[in-house]
């Protein structure tokens, strides 16, 4: 809930002190009764207002989900295979959003969603240089040289890469669990990485999204940020 003339002045009625006046003056109706008293508190998604006749189309509502998405998903909304988008694990979201950057389809891990464009554009803006962590699974124990080459840079066929944080976390039945921190958004490039380096990636999932991490969470769940997360995520940015 949310006071009468702030809703109206996000919907680009008037400024806050005319919507104030407006109320005053006995032209705003909520569901059908008048409405005068300043600070009266409303629901903008389900009260009825109307503005000197005309209804009040309220801005919408911003949205931030943090997903952990399961492999065999895809994160465009739209696909001629007919396969499954994460989109379509979302239950009980009546707004439409958008997948923040993008995660392969075999892969797995954190995934932001929201309607909010300005935030994806910068969350994706190369400037801001947001972190990504995932954890890979590849093939064989890359030597340390290897991996020192990969924290420094690859030439890929798209260009070189900016320095990453590299780490070797465990090495079990012949193939190795790597910890990889990029500041980039290209197309599948952790695995493009670790195949220049001749060690293929057998799973992949992303576990940290600048200041957010998967924590518990298991494949398919979901759960909207808390506006402290929020507020942290573009504090984040600003600070780039």
């Amino acid at each position: 809930m949310e006071r009468l003339q702030k809703v109206m002045a996000r919907a680009g009625i008037a400024s806050r002190r005319r919507c104030e006046e407006m109320i005053a003056s006995g032209i705003v109706k909520v569901n059908g009764k008048v409405v005068t008293e300043l600070g009266t508190k409303v629901d903008p998604y389900r009260d009825k207002i109307v503005v000197d006749g005309t209804p009040l189309i309220p801005s919408p509502r911003k949205i931030y989900i943090l997903m952990y998405k399961p492999r065999g998903y895809i994160t465009t909304l739209s696909d001629e295979k007919g396969r499954k988008k994460v989109t379509d694990l979302l239950r009980d979201v009546p707004e439409r959003v958008y997948p923040v950057g993008r995660l392969d389809y075999d892969s797995e891990g954190l995934l932001l969603l929201t309607n909010d464009g300005d935030l994806t554009y910068a969350l994706t803006h190369p400037r801001h240089q947001v972190p990504k962590t995932y954890l890979a699974r590849v093939k064989g124990v890359p030597e340390p040289a290897k991996l020192e080459q990969m924290a420094k840079g690859l030439v890929l066929e798209d260009g070189p890469t900016a320095p990453a944080r590299v780490r070797m976390l465990e090495s079990r039945e012949g193939n190795a669990l790597l910890e990889i921190t990029i500041h980039e958004g290209r197309n599948r490039q952790v695995r493009r990485m670790c195949d220049h380096i001749g060690h293929p990636v057998l799973r992949l999932k992303r576990t940290r999204f600048g200041n957010l991490t998967i924590g518990n969470m298991r494949p398919g769940q979901y759960r909207h940020l808390t506006r402290e997360e929020v507020k942290r995520l573009k504090a984040g940015l600003k600070n780039n």
